[in-house]
């Protein structure tokens, strides 16, 4: 396989998580509405597959040595679009279940995660004026392990048809263990990046 060829592969893998979570949300939205078995199987296995993308991508850019300062930025804009339709739609669910408290955590969460993101990408714009890599480190990758599946978990909770057998102590634990990993992520490119923040406040 041409080099050409495998970065294209890796590529479509990166960008296909967009489609994916918005056939996800579509299908939750119409799951919410209908409440079929199948309507909310599909959005599951959607949600899924856009989770998975992530780890695969990564992985096979190492392995295949096709790794590059395009898909370092196009990976954590498709993480962005992943928490942008997947979060919201969260307490939409939860909300309409009438789970109050676990919406008002999900709220929470959606505003702290996404705050998150939009501070990582300042810093990476800040780094970008020193030639600074904009991959992520092992914290990034450390919060997608923890959260993707968390929220894969969630919405098999809130959005299926049944009373899925899950302890809620579970599911709170995995949500408090995904709050921890954005704080650590948050703190660790915050250092990373930092002496850069001050070097960009001198005076030309």
């Amino acid at each position: 396989m041409k080099n050409r060829t495998k970065l294209f592969f890796v590529t479509f893998l990166t960008f296909a998580r967009f489609p994916l979570v918005l056939l996800f949300f579509t299908g939750a939205l119409f799951n919410v509405k209908y409440h079929e078995t199948w309507l909310f199987s599909v959005s599951l296995g959607c949600l899924i597959a856009s989770a998975v993308t992530d780890f695969f991508d990564g992985y096979l850019a190492r392995k295949l040595n096709v790794v590059t300062k395009f898909g370092a930025h196009a990976d954590p804009l498709m993480d962005k679009f992943f928490y942008l339709s997947t979060l919201p739609l969260l307490v939409f669910i939860a909300t309409k279940n009438n789970h109050i408290p676990h919406a008002v955590f999900l709220l929470v969460m959606t505003v702290f995660f996404l705050s998150r993101d939009q501070w990582v990408t300042f810093l990476r714009s800040i780094g970008s004026m020193y030639n600074v890599s904009g991959g992520a480190n092992w914290s990034g990758k450390l919060r997608t392990a923890i959260n993707f599946p968390m929220i894969c978990l969630i919405y098999f909770v809130e959005g299926s048809p049944c009373n899925p057998i899950i302890s809620n102590w579970i599911l709170h634990l995995l949500e408090g263990i995904a709050f921890i990993s954005n704080f650590v992520s948050l703190y660790i490119y915050t250092r990373n990046y930092w002496p850069y923040i001050i070097k960009s406040t001198d005076n030309e």
